[in-house]
């Protein structure tokens, strides 16, 4: 069992947080009374838990509904600036040393703000908070299924526009079923055309074949969940027999998994940490890494993923730092900006802790 001061301490990189859902319920409030808009609760306490209601519950409608309070108050350069800021300062409370953030555009403009000084706000929350912790950050956005394909292309064109301004990758986000990723065939191949950053929700809410289509219809260079891979091996207990061509492939091409612990159990994507598959694509070296999803609905951090990790599968400290290694080669940032963090940063620190706690490179 690792200490959780320790795991406190070590550095993280998250790949997979929702802007949307990861904002501090006292920003909530104070925000949504400047507004005048009607909350479940303005007390803190009661706020926090009707947002984790969806989770307690494993009812994804009820997870979904609470959106619509956090994208509420985010309909304003000001706001959506300091919505990013904060979640920049929290990564810092986690040591979080690289994290990438995502979010639909398009859902922050019901007031008027076109989709271009959306992203421009949220771009200057972040540096804001870059310049304050040093915190790395990279910025995806969003499309989504349900949305028209229209929509999509819009989005894909503004992440290539700014991707010298802090934009690294777009993603396509929402419900699975019935709305297979390759309706937005037109913005993939914009983004693939240009040579820019995929990554998909796939294998959540859905089976092997969106994880399929992510892949080799859209170009996904990472997926976000794909936790429905699993129905892709035969195993027993932690070692697989054998495995179909698709879960061979995300092995073979080290596909990363955005794996989401606290997030799927939630949703049902999992039914408990026991039935979920990262340990087992873990142990058999898949590249996964452990990420938050949207903090405020899961109640989690990154030391919570960590925690929920090094207890439930016996995670070592030499673990975490090769799943957090998984995380730095896996993220958009460019080849050099990689190494620098992997090697003066993500190493150096591990070391570090290692000798102060007097831990071997094997445990």
């Amino acid at each position: 069992m690792i200490p959780a001061d320790i795991i406190k301490r070590v550095p993280k990189v998250e790949l997979h947080h929702h802007l949307d859902g990861g904002l501090r319920p006292s920003t909530i409030i104070e925000l949504a009374g400047k507004q005048g808009l009607e909350l479940p609760s303005y007390n803190e306490i009661e706020l926090k838990s009707w947002f984790e209601e969806g989770c307690k519950q494993k009812s994804l409608p009820l997870y979904l509904k609470t959106f619509s309070v956090t994208t509420a108050v985010m309909q304003s350069e000001e706001n959506l600036a300091r919505v990013a800021y904060e979640t920049v300062l929290d990564w810092k409370e986690e040591n979080v040393v690289y994290g990438e953030v995502r979010f639909a555009p398009i859902f922050h403009t019901a007031q008027g703000l076109s989709m271009p000084r959306v992203v421009e706000a949220v771009l200057k929350g972040l540096e804001q908070g870059k310049k304050e912790t040093g915190v790395e950050y990279g910025l995806i956005l969003c499309a989504m299924r349900h949305q028209s394909p229209e929509i999509s292309l819009d989005v894909a064109k503004l992440a290539v526009a700014y991707r010298d301004r802090g934009v690294v990758g777009f993603d396509l986000a929402g419900d699975e079923s019935g709305n297979p990723p390759k309706k937005h065939i037109e913005a993939f191949q914009y983004i693939r055309k240009k040579n820019f950053n995929i990554t998909l929700h796939a294998g959540e809410a859905f089976g092997l074949d969106s994880i399929w289509q992510a892949i080799q219809v859209c170009g996904a260079h990472r997926i976000g969940h794909g936790t429905h891979l699993i129905d892709d091996v035969n195993y027993e207990g932690l070692k697989i027999q054998s495995m179909g061509d698709l879960a061979h492939y995300v092995l073979d091409k080290r596909i990363p998994l955005e794996m989401c612990l606290s997030s799927n159990i939630g949703t049902g994507a999992a039914e408990s940490f026991a039935d979920h598959p990262f340990q087992l694509f873990f142990r058999n070296h898949f590249r996964v890494c452990l990420c938050t999803d949207n903090p405020l609905m899961s109640n989690t951090t990154m030391t919570k993923e960590m925690q929920i990790a090094a207890d439930n599968y016996g995670l070592t400290l030499k673990d975490l730092e090769r799943v957090t290694v998984n995380a730095m080669k896996s993220a958009f940032a460019h080849h050099e900006q990689k190494l620098g963090i992997i090697y003066q940063v993500i190493k150096k620190q591990y070391a570090d802790i290692k000798q102060e706690y007097g831990y071997s490179d094997w445990n």
